[in-house]
């Protein structure tokens, strides 16, 4: 309860609803041309009165001396005398009126009825102009929704391919729509060519590698290394071997941020137990018990992409897990939306910390171990695909990473970009 001579206030959320600043622009535009239509009408009923009030006691001489009084008749003595209407009764005592209280009387009710009546239309006419105001903002404004709109499409979407082309007169609106348009021709080629120099650098880095362990593991098949050398061969060969790996996470990563994809009915379910199947050896060695529980999740995409997001899942939820750990792969069907869900046990995560995993490289400066492109690489596929990745941390230890997918629609257009 509120203390005694306190009156309650509304909760903080609802203030800040409340507050002006937080009213969209067409009610602001709205309310600002009311106020502003309000005042000057106020302001014109205030000089009308006054003026009124000024003409009518500047010509009172002409009202009070338009009709002077007759002079009295003499009544006979015992003459009765008619009752008039609004003549008072015998034993009241009659006021005289003289013409100067007749005039303030009468100026009294012209003044009242003229700001009666003047209150009124200016009433009317002000919910006339808030009306008007409504409409012309919401007209003027339509423009500003559709640039509001495209853009959180792009960003829900993350592509790049839609424009707003505003048609219409050459405003400020258009001119803001056509800023828009050209920062995104900016961004798409901008990233075009970040994703290509990515695949062309990593293609080309992959010849002069395989030279580099074809060179060095002839020799040390055929025994032509000296025995003080072999360690330094095999750390050659595991480098090479790594650095091999990273260059073809890197190309799957461009490839799952192109917009040149192909889309092919897959299940979901198929890319879990290959998944499952291909890092089997690898959990086994790790001490990690797989499982899988997978119902039909048919969806539109690359077969090889939506293979990798399954491979990525799976081998970051072994690969950062502890010895006797357990792992669960889960697909199906979610309304609209078919999933993935890879679960873990492994180390205990802030869930402040999750978001900053997708990032790449993440995880390669945090753990040391892998490229930090996994979950990074499972985002660009998702996001390339129209779908969605979350990850929640699990109390007890570990992650829970759910990939969703839009099933196919007959009649829709393919899911890729």
């Amino acid at each position: 309860m509120n203390p005694p001579g306190r009156a309650s206030r509304p909760p903080s959320h609802l203030r800040s609803r409340l507050a002006p600043d937080r009213l969209p622009l067409r009610g602001r535009l709205t309310l600002v041309t009311t106020a502003v239509f309000a005042v000057l009408g106020c302001g014109m009923l205030a000089l009308n009165w006054l003026s009124a009030r000024q003409l009518i006691h500047a010509n009172r001489d002409l009202v009070t001396s338009a009709k002077p009084l007759e002079p009295a008749q003499p009544v006979q003595p015992g003459t009765p005398v008619p009752a008039l209407p609004g003549t008072p009764s015998e034993g009241s005592v009659p006021l005289p009126t003289s013409p100067a209280q007749g005039f303030g009387n009468f100026q009294d009710t012209i003044l009242t009825d003229l700001l009666t009546r003047s209150a009124l239309l200016l009433a009317a006419f002000t919910a006339l102009a808030a009306l008007l105001a409504w409409w012309a903002s919401r007209r003027s404004l339509t423009r500003l929704h559709q640039v509001t709109a495209t853009a959180r499409r792009i960003s829900a979407d993350r592509s790049m391919d839609e424009r707003l082309a505003l048609d219409g007169p050459y405003d400020e609106i258009r001119e803001l729509g056509d800023t828009f348009d050209a920062m995104l021709d900016r961004l798409d080629r901008s990233f075009t060519a970040q994703r290509r120099f990515t695949a062309h650098a990593s293609h080309e880095l992959r010849t002069p590698l395989t030279i580099q362990r074809t060179a060095l593991e002839i020799p040390l098949a055929q025994g032509r290394v000296p025995d003080e050398l072999r360690p330094a061969v095999q750390r050659a060969l595991d480098a090479n071997a790594r650095t091999e790996r990273l260059i073809a996470a890197l190309l799957t990563l461009a490839r799952g941020e192109s917009a040149t994809l192909q889309a092919r009915p897959v299940d979901l379910a198929d890319t879990a137990r290959a998944a499952a199947h291909d890092l089997a050896d690898e959990a086994r060695e790790a001490g990690v018990r797989v499982t899988h529980t997978t119902a039909a999740a048919p969806v539109e995409g690359d077969p090889a992409l939506l293979r990798q997001v399954a491979l990525n899942l799976l081998a970051n939820a072994v690969r950062h897990n502890h010895r006797d750990g357990t792992v669960t792969m889960t697909t199906g069907l979610v309304g609209d939306s078919a999933y993935l869900e890879v679960t873990n046990t492994g180390p205990i995560l802030d869930p402040e910390e999750v978001p900053a995993l997708f990032a790449p490289f993440h995880q390669a400066r945090e753990r040391g171990t892998g490229f930090g492109l996994g979950l990074a690489v499972v985002e660009a596929i998702t996001t390339t695909h129209r779908g969605e990745v979350t990850a929640d941390a699990r109390p007890g230890g570990g992650l829970t990473v759910r990939v969703r997918l839009p099933t196919p629609q007959h009649g829709d257009p393919p899911a890729l970009r």
